[in-house]
């Protein structure tokens, strides 16, 4: 079983109210319920009404009871940091008691027999959460299984735009695919990246914390290339280092191609396109099979030659 809490807070009071935590923490919610072939993905508790700090404790305690295959905290809202470390900040805060402890979820997260835990934060100081209290509390220790992904530095402001967290809006677009290996899988890891690269050096950083020995997808998405096709990469290359020859008669245009060697060409294509396989000596696959040239596999192309040598594909 996967299950996600997932909370947006738009109502604070006067003039600490935010405006896109509602819309962000609603579209994370309706992308991890399911995968992109509609296949159930987590089982979602939205939270958009009634976030007092002892209604998100208690669900987040709900969260991490139990041995899952994952759990997920996704939060949209206020954070904050002191001497004594970070904070999300709940609509009833006051002076000392600003909302829940970063450094408490951890402890929570601790406990939690899942496979992985995985804590998104979308607020300012959103880093804080696995480090150490400024005075050294040293309180911040990740437990076992432990995925943290934050929307900015611990001292950083995450920013809205257009109603939108911009943090937020590229874990959407990275969820949806963008962020999805050659086998279709969305794992917190390349969501990072994708959010990393596309945020510039002048904007907020996103931190990526972790500590997990196995890397589980947060969502399935259609893979660029067919697992069939994939596993051809064994079949068309014997040997890692192989090159195949190609020749005329596997361009379709050219009169009395073979139709076996017309399939295959369009496959290794399809596998060029991901960045698997590309020609040698030449910038194109047509001008490899019209010169009799040859074709061989990429780095990327040897990984997952080697996964699928291995049966892991």
């Amino acid at each position: 079983m996967r299950r996600a809490l997932v909370v947006g807070i738009n109502d604070y009071p006067g003039s600490a109210r935010l405006y896109g935590c509602v819309n962000d923490a609603t579209s994370i919610g309706e992308v991890l319920s399911s995968n992109e072939d509609g296949a159930p993905n987590f089982e979602v508790m939205l939270m958009t009404k009634g976030h007092s700090k002892a209604a998100i404790r208690s669900r987040l305690l709900e969260l991490f009871s139990g041995d899952d295959e994952i759990h997920l905290f996704y939060f949209s809202g206020h954070g904050m940091v002191n001497e004594m470390g970070g904070y999300i900040v709940t609509p009833d805060f006051q002076r000392y008691d600003e909302g829940i402890s970063m450094d408490d979820i951890l402890m929570m997260a601790a406990t939690s027999k899942a496979m992985q835990k995985v804590i998104i934060l979308d607020c300012c100081h959103a880093g804080a959460m696995g480090t150490p209290g400024l005075m050294g509390n040293g309180m911040a220790v990740l437990g076992k299984g432990v995925v943290i992904l934050a929307s900015s530095g611990d001292t950083e402001k995450s920013k809205e735009v257009g109603g939108m967290g911009v943090f937020t809006s590229l874990l959407l677009k990275a969820l949806h695919g963008g962020a999805a290996d050659i086998v279709g899988d969305v794992t917190a890891g390349n969501i990072y990246s994708y959010i990393d690269r596309g945020l510039g050096g002048w904007q907020q950083r996103p931190v990526f914390k972790a500590n997990i020995t196995r890397s589980l997808n947060l969502r399935k998405v259609k893979p660029p290339l067919d697992l069939g096709d994939l596993r051809l990469l064994r079949s068309y290359f014997p040997e890692v280092a192989y090159e195949m020859p190609l020749d005329p008669s596997y361009e379709y245009t050219v009169e009395g191609a073979d139709s076996e060697h017309i399939r295959v060409f369009k496959v290794l294509r399809r596998m060029q396109g991901v960045g698997l396989v590309e020609p040698v000596n030449e910038e194109y696959m047509y001008w490899a099979a019209m010169n009799s040239g040859k074709c061989r596999l990429t780095p990327l192309g040897m990984y997952y030659w080697q996964l699928v040598k291995e049966g892991r594909i």
